[in-house]
């Protein structure tokens, strides 16, 4: 049994026993020296979430209701559902309840555009500069986007502003730049035939993003199907429906055709349900828990068996090798795991390391860990924000309590943090087993597991033996450890030094129970593209 040192069995005690403190006065502390006190301040663990009240963020909700045919409307029940601030717990605004008649609609919709609409007969060309009219306008609003994204995912405001905005004009200019691109090829044939192959768009998407990247996963769906051609409609998140609202009323700004972009806000199993089910859907792309992928698919496979691209769940390894620069290798491993509140489905959330350097390292990243700067995400510096709601941030804190439970060292964190919103500390274990529960499960949440290892076949071994083969990370000076390293990962993205490289032309997908398919690139174009062969008998032809 694994001996709990004295500083985690007081986290311990402090964080799960102890209410929290008065979010007028203090916050609880970690502190490097194993000494744990109530202090004032905004260090280690620090907050606003604790000591101040949340800022106005700088943004008004203008778009609550369903985009079905161009038009903002209700919902066909009437009904609407909350949608909330993650740093308070309090409601934001009233969205329109989709269920299963409003997709019903946003289906009927689509399929008009695409049986009779102007979208898939427009030149590509014109298709292409419709999507580089929408990147525009998405950058010329890009404060208000930001402001949005944080406000109802609790995502800090610089990420937001800085990586993500960008990236969403830089995902829909490289989908542009597609649409004209597009096209088959001449194939010789054993006989005197003309044989041509015909890429065609698939017709209706649906689609159903997830909540941790609203606006990325928008991109990554919307963009391929739209310069494919296709008509689409789109589920949103039931925790984070403000942004694609706003985003598909700028698509229509920038000349979008009615009918070609529906967006539907509601819950999984009303209306993300109905979509997968939908009969006169003819393609469904879906970004989520490997357990709901496994619905969805279900769902798709005993309707019209429509095809079905999935990007699901990890527990992806990050390597650090004996050769590795220590300081740089827990500065990327602390992104790796802890970027976006943890709330990643490709987060480094098995940190496997190198027995001869794992003490130097384990003391850095505790010490790393207890500098993190958490709170309001909109506050300048802060580099985590709450979880995203109340389930979530529960189920970050059971997996917690059962790294304690089954003997792993609490290094740092474990608890709430503050009183107010979904915020927990940045937490750190030790002596972590390939059997726990914290290194086999999706935590979703900023818990780093640091594992000790003591050869590249034993890690290997160790870093597959895993439903999930989402991503990996490597982290080397030898590039003969990294050639063996990846191309032994069984993982559909090896990072190698870096970590969470997404450019736009970059494939990603898994393997294994990570998924089926790949998006952004090319690869991506190949979701939305049927392939036509169409023969024509050549008489006397001059050559074959």
């Amino acid at each position: 049994m694994a001996t709990r040192r004295i500083s985690s069995l007081l986290s311990r005690s402090l964080s799960l026993s102890l209410p929290p403190p008065p979010p007028s006065s203090s916050v609880f502390l970690s502190r490097p020296g194993r000494n744990y006190t109530w202090e004032k301040g905004t260090h280690r663990f620090s907050t606003a979430a604790a000591t101040e009240e949340p800022i106005t963020p700088p943004v008004q909700i203008n778009y609550t209701q369903l985009l079905i045919n161009g038009q903002f409307v209700d919902s066909a029940s009437g009904k609407t559902f909350p949608t909330l601030d993650p740093r308070t717990g309090e409601v934001i605004a009233h969205l329109a309840k989709g269920d299963a008649e409003d997709i019903n609609r946003a289906v009927a919709s689509a399929r008009q555009a695409f049986d009779e609409g102007p979208w898939p007969k427009m030149s590509p060309y014109e298709r292409s500069r419709i999507l580089l009219r929408f990147a525009d306008l998405v950058e010329k609003h890009s404060n208000e986007l930001a402001a949005l994204e944080t406000w109802n995912n609790g995502k800090p405001y610089e990420q937001a502003a800085k990586s993500e905005l960008p990236m969403l004009v830089r995902l829909f200019h490289y989908y542009a730049g597609w649409a004209d691109k597009i096209h088959g090829l001449t194939v010789p044939a054993d006989g005197p035939h003309h044989v041509q192959t015909l890429h065609e768009p698939i017709g209706v998407a649906g689609q159903i993003i997830p909540w941790n990247f609203p606006l990325i996963m928008f991109a990554w769906k919307v963009g391929p199907a739209l310069a494919c051609g296709n008509t689409v409609v789109l589920k949103t998140a039931e925790q984070t429906p403000l942004t694609a609202l706003y985003v598909a009323k700028l698509f229509h700004e920038a000349g979008l055709p009615p009918g070609v972009l529906n967006v539907v806000s509601g819950y999984g199993p009303t209306a993300g349900a109905a979509l997968a089910s939908h009969m006169d859907v003819d393609k469904l792309a879906f970004t989520g828990s490997t357990e709901t992928g496994k619905v969805v698919l279900e769902l798709a496979a005993k309707s019209n068996l429509k095809p079905v691209t999935l990007e699901l769940g990890g527990k992806s390894p990050f390597i650090v090798c004996e050769d590795a620069n220590i300081d740089k290798a827990v500065e990327l491993a602390h992104f790796a795991l802890f970027f976006n509140q943890g709330q990643c489905c490709c987060a480094g959330s098995r940190t496997y390391v190198h027995e001869r350097v794992y003490d130097e390292f384990l003391e850095k990243a505790k010490a790393r860990a207890l500098r993190r700067v958490v709170g309001d995400p909109f506050k300048k510096g802060v580099e985590q924000g709450p979880q995203i709601d109340s389930e979530q941030f529960e189920k970050v804190l059971r997996y917690i309590r059962a790294g304690i439970e089954s003997n792993a060292t609490l290094e740092c964190g474990g608890g709430r943090l503050g009183s107010k919103g979904f915020y927990v500390q940045p937490t750190v274990f030790s002596n972590v087993q390939d059997d726990m529960l914290i290194a086999k499960d999706e935590i979703f949440g900023p818990v780093q597991s640091i594992l000790k290892f003591k050869d590249l076949n034993e890690v290997i071994r160790r870093a597959n033996s895993t439903r999930y083969g989402l991503a990996a990370g490597v982290f080397t000076r030898n590039i003969d450890t990294a050639n063996t390293l990846t191309r032994a990962l069984r993982a559909g993205s090896v990072w190698v030094n870096c970590f969470d490289v997404f450019d736009a032309a970059i494939p990603f997908g898994g393997y294994k129970m990570s998924g089926i398919g790949r998006e952004k690139g090319i690869y991506s174009l190949h979701n939305y593209l049927q392939v036509k062969a169409v023969v024509t008998p050549l008489k006397n032809p001059a050559w074959l």
